[in-house]
């Protein structure tokens, strides 16, 4: 028997009386809302949202400044935030190519919301690292 809260079919969330509509937009099947969610919510896709707010950067700047990622994950990542129109990709004619990518006006709005986020996770980073040894602390 699943806990409450949880599902009882893999990758099916049910709805339980706790929380309503925690999972309304997930069932309606003409709703990408969480498509949309995990891409941008992705940690290349934030970062790259974060170094873009300055401004426009070159292709080999972001994979110099994005410790970690591979050059076919940023190639991915830049090309899926500019079909969702979040950024735009110049690509100038000269040899050797460059390309610059920007924030597009609605992947300025998404950088408010995300440094919103951001703001919160810095105020309450204490807080959540003494969750973090309690909980660990208790489950030695």
């Amino acid at each position: 028997m699943a806990e409450e809260g949880t599902s009882k079919s893999a990758g099916i969330p049910e709805v339980t009386d706790c929380c309503p509509d925690a999972f309304q937009w997930d069932r309606r099947e003409d709703c990408e809302v969480r498509q949309i969610l995990d891409r941008i919510a992705d940690k290349w896709s934030l970062l790259i949202i974060a170094l873009l707010d300055d401004g426009s950067m070159r292709f080999t700047e972001l994979k110099r400044m994005i410790d970690g990622v591979s050059q076919r994950m940023l190639t991915v990542t830049l090309r899926q935030l500019e079909r969702d129109g979040l950024v735009h990709r110049t690509v100038h004619p000269v040899v050797p190519p460059r390309v610059d990518y920007e924030l597009t006006d609605l992947g300025r709005t998404l950088h408010q919301t995300v440094q919103s986020l951001v703001l919160w996770t810095e105020r309450h980073q204490a807080d959540i690292a003494a969750a973090r040894e309690r909980f660990d602390a208790a489950h030695r």
